[in-house]
């Protein structure tokens, strides 16, 4: 970690520092560890948004951290086909190799710093699992599902697939360059990433040095929610601890901080943080596995729908076929 670096981060465009004279920081609302649980067809996850109200995470619905772990020859595992409605997914590779496939033909590896942006919208089946070399060699598997609502009325749009190469990221630096930030979705300082979502949100990959401090201007319309990859620091205007596989919660502000212990541990040499922010929906939240909806007579309708195969038919030559 991570797979996408630069040689010289200072020959990066740098985002503006916030003046501190004009600048109200976000402080710390609440810091919750991720549960550890098994996903698909078994592979390990840490469930990002455990503990944590909706209320706080909207537009944000689900996170996995899925691994970060060395599989044996033979222990690699992704999930079945499966649909979805309601929402779009982000499933980001920071290590290893993911196939998708959908059923209206969007699909394609996933590796080292790839996303692909899924638009489930109306309704589609995908599957997503490692490729049949890394099954047959094993070999370190790191990435991140995040679950994006839709508002009322874009739950029936059509659903579309967006693959974002490592190369179309945006890469910027902090002022002092001890901090290389991975724009993958919205705006950071004026600086634009390259997926394109219905709900306004931020997605960013931030690497902090040892004793690295970022302050990084955020919109006060969008909540701001930071989640630690890898390496301990500290969050907020109170400066408050923060560790792997912990979700730092933001309360408002224009701008939040962070920064990197001076040393880390034996697994890292810098903070890895992923960093979201949302405008939230405000609409009623009726979730339950692959769907996300208003009511649940809605929930009960795409459940209807899927076993009655209106939400798509798997590939006639498809993975794992």
């Amino acid at each position: 970690m991570p797979a996408v670096t630069v040689d010289d981060v200072l020959a990066l465009p740098r985002i503006g520092a916030p003046d501190p004279a004009r600048t109200d920081l976000r402080p710390v609302r609440q810091i919750s560890t991720a549960p550890h649980a098994l996903e698909g067809e078994g592979f390990p996850v840490r469930r990002a948004f455990a503990g944590v109200s909706l209320a706080d995470l909207d537009p944000f619905v689900h996170m996995d951290q899925m691994g970060e772990v060395e599989y044996a020859p033979g222990e690699p595992r992704g999930t079945p086909w499966h649909p979805h409605r309601g929402f779009e997914t982000a499933t980001y590779m920071i290590d290893g190799t993911f196939e998708h496939q959908d059923s209206i033909g969007g699909g394609g590896l996933i590796t080292n710093g790839a996303t692909q942006w899924m638009t489930a919208g109306a309704g589609i089946l995908h599957i997503e699992r490692p490729p049949e070399e890394l099954v047959a060699s094993g070999g370190l598997f790191h990435g991140i599902q995040l679950w994006v609502n839709l508002p009322k009325r874009d739950k029936w749009v059509p659903p579309r697939y967006q693959g974002i190469e490592p190369s179309t990221a945006t890469l910027l630096s902090s002022p002092d360059g001890g901090a290389l930030l991975r724009v993958i979705a919205g705006d950071v300082g004026g600086h634009k990433g390259p997926g394109v979502t219905y709900t306004p949100i931020t997605l960013v990959h931030v690497t902090l040095s040892p004793g690295a401090r970022l302050e990084l201007p955020w919109p006060r319309r969008l909540n701001a929610l930071v989640y630690v990859l890898a390496g301990h620091g500290v969050a907020g205007r109170d400066l408050q601890p923060a560790r792997s596989g912990q979700l730092v919660v933001f309360g408002g502000g224009d701008a939040f901080v962070v920064a990197a212990d001076t040393t880390q541990d034996s697994s890292t040499d810098s903070l890895e943080l992923l960093v979201l922010g949302g405008e939230p929906i405000r609409e009623p939240v009726a979730a339950y596995g692959p769907f996300v909806m208003n009511t649940r007579e809605e929930l009960a309708q795409a459940f209807e729908d899927f076993h009655a195969g209106r939400l798509g038919s798997i590939p006639a030559e498809h993975i794992g076929a």
